[in-house]
């Protein structure tokens, strides 16, 4: 019986070694699955012709807002740079074209998950438009190819917060600054609202900002028929929104 036993013990840790075995070899390999999984999750490819062509505003849009989500839930698109940039010296065919505050906390292709050749941007203190930008919002509309043009304001803006408590930028030998905040004063005068007028008062400071972004679109319109003729024939979209900072979410407004 001894000897039996002792040949059991003998056969069972053979067994048991060598399935120990198999499943150490067999843990590189669901690595190397798992990795490759990952690979095919990296984004190459870039907007095309095609891709843009068959796109409506509305689409474009969409498309924005549940980028945006990705953003909010930190589920971003994994992206090869290096293989999107070497494609995009073909050609460029944004989709949009974003006009959005200089502030350094919002980061505008972040923020919509998207990658190298997807929008155009444009950065201006404010979001406020003027000659030059309405230029680069014609280039990318007209002779680009982009469908969806958004002034993006966001919470907390600085320049907006200080127009509101009436900086003098002037007494500061700070002129430029002086003649930018003087194009969002307007947004303040329209600005319907009773109570605590201050950036104190984030509701009222954060309205001001949602207004000014609304009043820049407005703009746009005016300043560029260009631009006002292909919205009114569908082939473009105007709109405005609002990023928040705190949540990421950017709200979009029915100008």
């Amino acid at each position: 019986m001894k000897k039996i036993t002792l040949q059991l013990v003998a056969i069972s840790a053979v067994l048991f070694s060598t399935s120990c075995q198999e499943t150490k070899k067999s843990e590189p390999i669901a690595q190397e699955s798992q990795q490759e999984l990952v690979e095919e999750k990296v984004v190459e490819s870039i907007m095309t012709a095609e891709d843009q062509a068959g796109m409506t505003p509305g689409e474009i849009v969409g498309r924005l807002k549940k980028g945006n989500e990705n953003f909010m839930n930190n589920n971003l698109t994994q992206r090869d740079h290096s293989a999107q940039r070497r494609k995009a010296m073909i050609g460029q065919y944004p989709k949009a074209i974003v006009l959005s505050c200089v502030d350094s906390r919002v980061p505008v292709e972040d923020v919509f998950d998207l990658g190298i050749g997807d929008i155009f941007v444009a950065r201006v203190a404010g979001n406020i438009e003027n000659a030059d930008i309405v230029g680069s919002m014609e280039f990318a509309t007209a002779v680009a190819g982009s469908k969806v043009v958004i002034v993006m304001g966001h919470t907390a803006c600085g320049a907006v917060k200080s127009t509101i408590d009436e900086v003098d930028a002037k007494s500061l030998g700070m002129n430029a600054l002086a003649d930018l905040l003087d194009e969002i004063e307007p947004a303040i005068k329209e600005t319907k609202f009773e109570g605590d007028r201050t950036t104190k008062n984030i509701e009222y400071t954060d309205l001001v900002i949602n207004n000014n972004a609304m009043r820049t679109v407005k703009n746009i319109r005016q300043q560029s028929p260009t631009m006002a003729k292909m919205e009114d024939d569908g082939k473009i979209m105007i709109v405005s929104a609002l990023y928040d900072m705190e949540t990421g979410k950017v709200t979009f407004n029915k100008d």
